[in-house]
């Protein structure tokens, strides 16, 4: 009878743990849905890429941390940046149409999906460590959150070429 119990309670807090964490991942896509950031040049990078600071609003420091690599995805395609201090240049978006977005609804759902194709273009450029000016606590409720990475652009606009999204730069005007 005991072992029964335990056994029950064991299963209880195992259930209860998986959708605590689903819960989580959830908010944190919720926070990233309404996709609102703000994308600057962080340096010089290689060829084809772009080292850009992004930084994520929520409030949950942690949301905005797993969401900061799939805002600076967003943010080459749709936004672009100012220019700015270290050899900085402006760039402009990818997408100048931003109806694109929802012709395309299907494949952007898709591709900003949880482990979705957008980490093939992005990676961390530092250790994970957020330095502690990258850290702002914006209200009582609400974190902004900055994190550097490099986005792989000439690889990305490649991709949103073959897909018809964009034109070719070769194609002419």
């Amino acid at each position: 009878m005991k072992l029964k119990h335990l056994i029950l309670s064991v299963l209880f807090i195992g259930f209860c743990t998986s959708v605590n964490a689903q819960w989580k991942k959830n908010k944190a896509n919720e926070d990233t849905k309404i996709w609102r950031y703000d994308l600057e040049c962080e340096g010089i990078a290689k060829r084809g890429s772009k080292l850009v600071k992004v930084w994520s609003y929520s409030k949950n420091p942690k949301h905005a941390i797993s969401s900061g690599m799939k805002n600076a995805v967003h943010g080459i395609i749709f936004k672009g940046y100012a220019g700015g201090a270290q050899g900085c240049t402006p760039f402009q978006a990818l997408v100048n149409d931003p109806e694109m977005e929802a012709k395309h609804k299907e494949f952007f759902d898709s591709f900003f999906a949880d482990g979705g194709d957008y980490l093939r273009y992005v990676s961390s450029a530092t250790d994970g460590a957020i330095a502690a000016g990258d850290r702002l606590k914006i209200s009582r409720r609400e974190y902004k959150i900055a994190i550097k990475v490099n986005v792989q652009t000439d690889q990305l606009r490649k991709l949103l070429e073959s897909k018809g999204i964009i034109k070719s730069l070769s194609s002419g005007f």
